[in-house]
């Protein structure tokens, strides 16, 4: 078999921070490019001590290390699709910036973490107006989740009726499109909001998403799985609304099947290979 014959794979990046426990950020982000048929690259942004109920430290790598990452990578196997998770510091979110644009990046998925599960703080405070002006305007999609875009409008969203406005106020922050997750409402159905900033080839611009809330506490890590599902199938051409919907379907299948299992004290993580298993 010559070469350009070769089978060739849909690859995703992530750049992001490690989660030792192994529930939520560059772990979950690589099993689910894995459990979805993607060949998954990774840069390190920071490393954290952290386990199911605590988030001990924060170890952030330096600006100059975290670029050089995303060239050597990008330079030689290049990249489908990119998803970023948890930053931690402005300096970081600029050096990332900087490489997005140099390197032409496409399907940029970001996922602004801002506080763990244990309610630790996982972003700066400096840095939530830096990743709004140096990131969003490089991204395809972002998920805030409802705390989240709270935190970036400086407003609250009180109810579902509020969420499609937040939605929008959110896309003109400068991201093409916007996935609010609605997760944190404490009602039978998780709903997410969709919005295009330019409509699709139906003329559509609104989406909306639901799935049954499943009653339990292995959640760590769903926000980093959801948009790392996302960016699989941004990397295997879907476009959006049917990548988010794919990624829904199995972020919601991966959360049941964890349900049934004990793994630490505190959040467990998701089942991410529960097609596989047994």
């Amino acid at each position: 078999m010559t070469k350009t014959n070769r089978k060739q794979y849909a690859r995703a990046l992530t750049i992001a921070t490690s989660d030792s426990g192994g529930g939520a950020g560059i772990q979950a982000d690589l099993k689910t490019f894995s459990a979805l048929g993607c060949y998954g690259m990774s840069v390190l942004a920071a490393l954290t001590a952290q386990n199911t109920h605590e988030v001990a430290r924060i170890e952030a790598m330096s600006p100059d290390f975290v670029a050089l990452q995303m060239d050597t990578v990008l330079d030689d196997l290049g990249t489908d699709a990119i998803k970023i998770g948890m930053l931690f510091n402005s300096e970081i979110m600029r050096a990332v910036a900087d490489r997005l644009q140099a390197h032409k990046a496409h399907n940029v998925v970001l996922d602004p973490v801002m506080v763990a599960k244990s309610g630790a703080k996982l972003m700066e405070d400096e840095a939530v107006d830096t990743i709004k002006e140096v990131l969003f305007p490089l991204s395809t999609v972002i998920t805030p989740n409802l705390p989240e875009a709270e935190v970036l409008l400086e407003s609250k969203i009180s109810d579902r009726s509020e969420m499609e406005e937040a939605a929008r106020k959110l896309l003109e922050l400068g991201s093409d499109s916007v996935l609010l997750k609605g997760g944190h409402f404490s009602d039978q159905l998780s709903m997410d909001c969709l919005v295009l900033g330019s409509p699709d080839n139906n003329g559509d611009d609104l989406f909306w998403y639901k799935s049954e809330r499943i009653h339990t506490k292995n959640t760590h890590g769903t926000g980093c799985t959801l948009s790392s599902a996302i960016s699989a199938g941004l990397a295997k051409g879907l476009v959006l609304s049917k990548a988010v919907r794919e990624a829904k379907n199995y972020i919601s299948r991966a959360i049941k099947a964890g349900s049934t299992y004990a793994i630490g004290k505190g959040h467990g993580p998701l089942h991410h290979f529960h097609k596989f298993w047994k």
